[in-house]
């Protein structure tokens, strides 16, 4: 998404030639590709840890620090070492919407007009807003120290990160379109 904004404020005549549908199945894959080769080996790592302190998450879904805190040996520090490389691809993710949204912000403030300001803020912030909601809790449930844990605070940052950015993307994005407001008035 970030690219796509980018490429829309900062190269609006080059958009069909850079983001074709031969780029945008690149893209795809590689991000697809990326995350399943990610979940693959944290699974595979995950079910080879020895679990001896019970099997009760205290979780709505199983997620990688709650199976941590079960295990009993040294071997988790693998998986600290994957979930380490893991915030190493995150952090390169985040580095590059960065950059991408500097160069739109720096685009946009060069538009003379107010009404194009505005309407191309208006692109962009509800995106930056869900993607910043999405890492700094992800970032938090993950790399927060084991003092700061109580199962109540846990269960509010998973549900945080993992439900509501995919809960608010599409209401963010359906409530800009007219026909939905429309319907919306009418409805209320």
């Amino acid at each position: 998404m970030a690219y796509d904004r980018y490429v829309a404020i900062c190269k609006p005549l080059h958009y069909a030639t850079l983001l074709g549908s031969r780029n945008c199945v690149h893209m795809t894959a590689a991000a697809w590709g990326t995350a399943f080769l990610n979940s693959l080996l944290h699974s595979a790592n995950t079910f080879s840890i020895p679990i001896c302190k019970g099997n009760a998450l205290n979780q709505f879904f199983c997620e990688i620090p709650q199976i941590l805190k079960l295990s009993c040996s040294d071997a988790y520090l693998r998986e600290v070492g994957l979930l380490v490389v893991s915030v190493f691809v995150n952090f390169g993710c985040f580095v590059f919407i960065v950059l991408s949204y500097v160069q739109i912000f720096r685009a946009v403030l060069r538009i003379p007009s107010q009404q194009g300001r505005h309407k191309a803020f208006s692109t962009c912030l509800p995106h930056l807003a869900v993607v910043s909601l999405f890492i700094i809790t992800s970032m938090f449930a993950y790399l927060h120290p084991p003092s700061l844990s109580s199962p109540s605070l846990d269960l509010v940052v998973s549900v945080l990160y993992s439900v509501v950015p995919p809960a608010v993307n599409p209401l963010i994005y359906s409530i800009r379109n007219q026909e939905l407001k429309d319907a919306l008035k009418k409805l209320i």
